[in-house]
């Protein structure tokens, strides 16, 4: 990933994050998003979505992932994907309980817990870059569709389960991004 890409990114977070902690403004406007982009769209297939892609599961993927890697004899790398998501996780819960941004108003019982980043699109955009860094070369724009459908179908099941606001969506996502270049560049100076 490109040092321009890191660098965008963490500026876009960093905005949200003032805005989302200070602008009564953008606050309103992201509430006022949220009811437009959804209505009534809560459905079962969404919850399936979303619990494949739940933040505690995909550790579980990572473990997987971090085992056929060290099957293969890639150690490195596979200590590299353990690495970066759980970095990126705890980047995420940290600012998580530090925003303690509250979910919108109509989110399901089974949601808990605080709204910015949200967790299951910053996984799921985490391991979605890992696995297109490791396979992408190899099995090129199928791949990259099919992870690209993935991500899209876990935004739209966290905004259609009224569990997050755009701009968590996109906090996520950025945050994602940084982490994972950061950890890129940093196993890439180490080893």
């Amino acid at each position: 990933m490109n040092i321009w890409l890191a660098a965008l990114s963490a500026f876009i977070l960093l905005i949200l994050i003032i805005n989302v902690r200070n602008s009564s403004r953008f606050n309103s406007f992201d509430h006022w998003l949220h009811h437009k982009l959804v209505r009534n769209h809560d459905s079962f297939s969404w919850q399936i979505i979303a619990f494949i892609n739940d933040p505690k599961l995909m550790v579980v993927w990572d473990v997987f992932l971090a085992s056929f890697l060290i099957n293969e004899e890639k150690n490195i790398t596979a200590l590299w994907v353990i690495v970066t998501l759980g970095f990126t996780d705890l980047v995420g819960i940290f600012l998580k309980k530090w925003m303690h941004r509250k979910r919108p108003s109509e989110h399901s019982d089974l949601e808990d817990g605080y709204s910015f980043p949200s967790g299951h699109v910053l996984g799921t955009t985490c391991m979605v870059l890992i696995i297109w860094k490791l396979f992408g070369a190899k099995l090129g724009t199928g791949l990259i569709i099919t992870l690209s459908a993935i991500w899209l179908m876990v935004v739209i099941s966290r905004l259609s389960l009224k569990a997050h606001y755009p701009s968590d969506i996109i906090g996520a996502t950025s945050l994602a991004i940084f982490c994972f270049s950061l950890s890129q560049q940093i196993f890439l100076a180490i080893f």
